[in-house]
């Protein structure tokens, strides 16, 4: 199971709202891995996976950190740099490659890039780079609490002390994983598959049920006799939003 890299100190844009990161690569399987990974961080994410989507993409997105794959199926990683760089000169970019030789890294540096990880990395190794880049070089961070704050339920991620209306809700180290994993990706449909992943890990081998069981204890706790925040989507999987 994937931890929060850094848990005391949540990277947020100055108006509150999470810090975005565009991935950027051919590879539609490591996109989604990185952006699962991303997002488990409570960031935003958007994904590209040619050149010229990537920079249409920043342009709408306003990345404050971007992921970039040297090699593109239309134009490389050093282009779309530029190309970005020329609407946003500050946005830090880890660039990801297959090549490893001292001239490929240097270029990308000498480019403009702000770091370089070599193809295969761990998830844990980009989430951190990415953090630690945009702690040191954009001015939308701000340390925060370790709070997560969904309507009126809030978790705190150090105490594991959960309150919905100012009521305490006790739950188990599994349902507070699992209302963390929610909390995280609010009004974000969350399937059965990506849940089992981040929560269980598949350690118990893989019943879905399991999921559908912790989510029935959760809403028994978190949404009896209240509005409902946990709301299943039919075939698609589970949604945390604010009450209406």
């Amino acid at each position: 199971m994937m931890n929060r890299t850094g848990s005391a100190l949540q990277l947020k844009r100055l108006d509150g709202s999470p810090v975005r990161v565009l991935v950027v690569d051919d590879e539609a399987n490591l996109t989604e891995l990185l952006g699962m990974a991303l997002r488990y961080e409570g960031w935003e994410v958007r994904s590209a996976g040619t050149g010229m989507d990537a920079v249409r993409a920043a342009r709408e997105f306003d990345p404050d950190a971007v992921v970039l794959d040297m090699m593109l199926p239309d134009f490389d990683g050093l282009e779309v740099l530029r190309r970005m760089r020329a609407d946003n000169p500050t946005v830090p970019v880890l660039f990801l490659t297959a090549k490893d030789a001292v001239e490929d890294r240097v270029s990308g540096l000498t480019a403009g890039g702000d770091d370089y990880v070599t193809k295969p990395f761990s998830l844990e190794e980009v989430v951190a780079r990415v953090r630690a880049l945009m702690r040191r070089t954009t001015i939308s961070l701000s340390a925060a609490d370790s709070m997560l704050v969904v309507g009126d339920l809030t978790l705190d991620e150090d105490s594991h002390e959960v309150t919905r209306g100012g009521d305490e809700i006790h739950l188990t180290a599994t349902e507070f994983e699992l209302l963390r994993y929610l909390m995280r990706n609010p009004r974000r449909v969350l399937s059965k598959a990506q849940i089992l992943d981040r929560v269980w890990n598949y350690d118990f081998g893989g019943q879905a049920n399991v999921v559908e069981l912790y989510v029935s204890y959760l809403r028994k706790k978190i949404d009896a006799g209240r509005a409902p925040m946990i709301h299943t989507m039919r075939g698609a999987g589970y949604v945390l939003k604010p009450a209406l």
